[in-house]
């Protein structure tokens, strides 16, 4: 099993091996692909730190050979953006708008943000990768290990939430701290909000904008993700990333298609 930064390596041609491990069913993780493509752009940017990227995913690229295509929008003192395009069999398979910046660990100069209040690591539910009567396996929670709060499997019992939430735990598997990089991952949690309202089956993400806020402290990170509305066949997530000392590292938005 690679560890995160052996699965996101790409070589000084920016090419890469994309790891089957990092999948949902048989499609890879969308927070995956896209910490590949920011490996790439830290790989010619001078600023070290991703702060936000936003990727549109146009087709489900097969583990394997992959490679990067970076072009450089502008690179300034203290922010740089730059294209990234992810290409398989000479198909693109994700494009996304990238910048880099610096960050640290200093206190917000203002913030209403409040950590979410979840039960201790230990007391919430370690998802399986392969769940009994789980329509495909999710290679992705072997390497990612996702402890979810209780109240938010109701569906596993017949009895959907209508809460449209998740909220857990997250760790790396291969017991690496998060970085910007990582954190990408977290801004894309499974399961997605639709399966807890009881809707099964694959929601793919079309479209996701992650922003990194400061560099997250040793530890696990609480993720709580929500949906505002599934309508016309697409739903919302929100998400927002906290490190285990209370502070806001990363949140996400994404648009993915739901089959009602």
């Amino acid at each position: 099993m690679k560890t995160f930064r052996e699965a996101t390596a790409v070589d000084q041609d920016l090419r890469a091996d994309l790891d089957a491990q990092w999948a949902v069913g048989d499609k890879l993780h969308g927070g995956y692909l896209m910490a590949v493509l920011g490996r790439a752009v830290a790989a010619v940017a001078p600023l070290p730190h991703l702060v936000a990227m936003t990727t549109t995913f146009l087709r489900p690229p097969a583990p394997g050979p992959a490679h990067v295509e970076v072009e450089t929008l502008r690179a300034g003192r203290t922010a740089g953006q730059y294209r990234a395009r992810l290409v398989q069999d000479g198909e693109p398979c994700a494009e996304a708008l990238v910048t880099q910046g610096t960050l640290d660990t200093a206190e917000p100069f203002w913030s209403r943000a409040k950590a979410p209040d979840l039960p201790a690591e230990q007391d919430c539910f370690l998802l399986p990768a392969n769940a009994p009567g789980s329509l495909f396996p999710v290679p992705l929670l072997d390497v990612v290990e996702h402890r979810h709060d209780p109240a938010v499997f109701g569906f596993a019992a017949g009895q959907p939430s209508r809460d449209g939430r998740v909220a857990g735990w997250l760790r790396l598997a291969d017991g690496a701290d998060w970085d910007p990089l990582s954190l990408l991952i977290a801004t894309d949690p499974a399961p997605p909000v639709s399966l807890t309202l009881g809707v099964t089956g694959w929601a793919p993400t079309l479209s996701l904008t992650a922003y990194v806020r400061r560099l997250p402290v040793p530890g696990p990170v609480r993720v709580v993700m929500h949906s505002n509305e599934i309508t016309s066949g697409r739903m919302d997530e929100i998400v927002e990333v906290w490190d285990d000392g209370d502070n806001l590292v990363a949140q996400g938005i994404q648009l993915a298609a739901v089959r009602v």
